[in-house]
């Protein structure tokens, strides 16, 4: 109890410093080991045991020589700014280079771009609205598919800790460590050789991230791994990320989720996010018997999300849910990209992640995540017949604090990048 007010106290006192997201913001050129949300962590090592326990290492943090975090297009970001204006062909260009450099000196900076732009601040496929609540279980007029997802998902809020304490949070916090690693690069080309590349040392990049949210639609997240550091946010209707090599910019398409809240941070959210998906059966993971549920993005959507000669063909998120315990076990999304430039030959990309979550535990009554993993595969495909990339990628998580309803957090603290606030952008 005593452990729980200190914190709560040296809170309540940063945010009156002025410690926020928005303070953050402002003071991006100066140095990260003044960043209020960054230095938390000095001071809040009281969990680390426990956290530890869960089977999942607890990582240290590097604070040496952090910069600022990735962008909002989900995928690689554009290593440089030689191929012109970043924000129209540079994805473009980064998609036609290799994920990873061969060569050694600039190994660890394009590792670090191609982990932050596809793990740092992937986005949920649709938008959803915390201000509405979940539907109620109706069968009649329904198809069996859709009346099944919202008994399951009916579950799934009761064992998070139930509807009606959830709609009482109007805000939350949490502050995790994170671990990241890309590990191997398989490469095809027309000679038929297929030439594999291992990150044999298995080194991984250590780092932190804090997260914000207010309710409905308002988040905020800084990540920071290595010597690099990402910054994305939502003041609910605009949705930006800031990286050191592409500056600020805004994310296409509608207003949508973080999907590291769905990673077992925020039930209601995923509740809501899964309100229109359908039930597709039974599969068991890792031993534990799950509902399987699937919802797609749908074609307005997908076209809104689009930009230039890259087209989002679709984006399918899957969520396995015990049948036990109705907790969240597995989250799956896969989305395809389609490039298509004047004269050249289509290429696609498809980006699919498992995000396994583990360690639920109570916190003010809700049910918590504090560990999990993720794996990703990164596959290029379609210049020839037998041309292809593949990439694989892993991250690793642990939970340290979570708060909710922290006093003093304002929308204040959502504003975009001066350079986006203005901005006609539609959402």
């Amino acid at each position: 109890m005593e452990r729980k007010q200190s914190f709560f106290s040296s809170l309540k006192e940063e945010v009156v410093r002025g410690l926020s997201p928005a303070r953050s913001r402002r003071n991006r050129s100066e140095s990260p080991s003044g960043t209020g949300l960054m230095r938390r962590r000095g001071r809040s090592n009281t969990s680390s045991s426990s956290s530890s326990s869960s089977g999942t290492a607890v990582m240290s943090v590097s604070r040496s020589g952090i910069e600022t975090l990735p962008p909002l297009r989900e995928g690689p970001d554009p290593n440089g700014s030689d191929s012109g204006d970043p924000r129209t062909d540079g994805w473009v260009h980064w998609l036609y280079r290799s994920p990873l450099s061969t060569s050694p000196p600039s190994y660890s900076r394009s590792d670090l771009r191609l982990l932050l732009g596809v793990l740092g601040a992937p986005l949920a496929p649709v938008h959803v609205s915390n201000g509405e609540p979940l539907p109620h279980l109706c069968i009649k007029d329904t198809p069996i598919e859709n009346s099944s997802a919202h008994y399951i998902l009916q579950q799934y809020l009761a064992a998070s800790g139930g509807q009606k304490l959830q709609s009482t949070i109007q805000n939350a916090y949490a502050m995790g460590n994170v671990k990241m690693l890309a590990y191997h690069v398989e490469t095809a080309s027309s000679s038929s050789k297929v030439i594999k590349k291992k990150n044999a040392s298995k080194t991984a990049e250590l780092g932190s991230f804090v997260l914000w949210q207010m309710n409905p639609d308002m988040w905020y997240v800084e990540l920071a791994l290595g010597d690099s550091k990402i910054h994305a946010g939502c003041n609910g209707r605009l949705v930006w990320r800031h990286t050191p090599w592409l500056g600020a910019h805004a994310a296409k398409g509608p207003v949508r989720p973080l999907r590291r809240t769905l990673q077992g941070l925020d039930p209601r959210t995923t509740a809501n996010m899964f309100a229109n998906a359908r039930s597709t059966g039974e599969k068991k993971i890792d031993g534990v018997d799950c509902f399987v549920l699937k919802l797609c993005a749908d074609p307005h959507t997908l076209k809104a999300r689009s930009e230039g000669p890259a087209e989002i063909i679709r984006h399918v998120l899957f969520g396995y849910f015990s049948q036990k315990t109705g907790l969240l076990v597995l989250l799956e999304d896969s989305h395809l990209t389609r490039i298509q430039t004047n004269g050249g030959d289509a290429v696609y990309w498809e980006t699919t992640i498992n995000s396994y979550l583990d360690d639920y535990r109570p916190v003010e009554g809700i049910m918590i995540a504090h560990s999990g993993r993720s794996g990703v595969t990164l596959f290029r495909f379609g210049e020839t017949a037998m041309s292809h990339t593949k990439t694989r990628m892993e991250e690793a998580w642990t939970i340290e604090e979570v708060a909710f309803n922290v006093p003093g957090l304002s929308i204040d603290c959502f504003i975009p990048p001066a350079e986006l606030r203005f901005s006609s952008v539609s959402v």
